[in-house]
């Protein structure tokens, strides 16, 4: 089941993102930037999503509305759950939420060195669209077109 973020389950949003990015510290040289994000403020503005499974806190999305796109900020699964598919359910469902709210795209960034990322965002059909670097960060920014809901309409120009 995936549903909003409630405001009382900010720590325990932290404390996933802050377990599933922990093995890319090494890689990275330092935290992501998921890492340090203020999870309370994300669960009070809506913006912050969980998937559930057995009653416990499986995976989160941080999805926020942009001039015309979507913009996924952050997804994070517990590392005890990977490979069970849930990173690609909250992907479906971004896309939906995206389709829901008349966006024709959904945008993402992600590090270079994160090359399984980088690889299943493209097999699910994102695009590579820029490559810079920000904050210290090598970024790769990403884009999947999305088809409108039937008789929607949309926000981008």
């Amino acid at each position: 089941m995936i549903r909003p973020a409630r405001t009382g389950e900010a720590g325990a949003v932290a404390a996933l993102v802050q377990r599933a990015y922990a093995p890319w510290v090494p890689l990275l040289g330092r935290r992501p930037a998921p890492m340090d994000d203020d999870y309370a403020a994300r669960c009070a503005a809506g913006q912050a999503f969980v998937l559930e499974q057995d009653g416990a806190l499986a995976a989160i999305l941080v999805l926020e509305d942009a001039a015309d796109h979507l913009w996924l900020d952050n997804i994070a699964v517990d590392p005890a759950l990977k490979g069970r598919g849930l990173g690609r359910t909250l992907l479906a469902f971004a896309e939906e939420e995206a389709r829901r709210r008349g966006y024709e795209e959904v945008r993402l960034l992600t590090n270079q060195k994160m090359l399984s990322n980088i690889a299943l965002y493209a097999r699910l059909g994102y695009i590579e669209t820029d490559r810079r670097v920000e904050e210290g960060f090598a970024r790769v920014y990403m884009v999947k077109r999305i088809a409108p809901c039937p008789g929607g309409t949309s926000t981008s120009a």
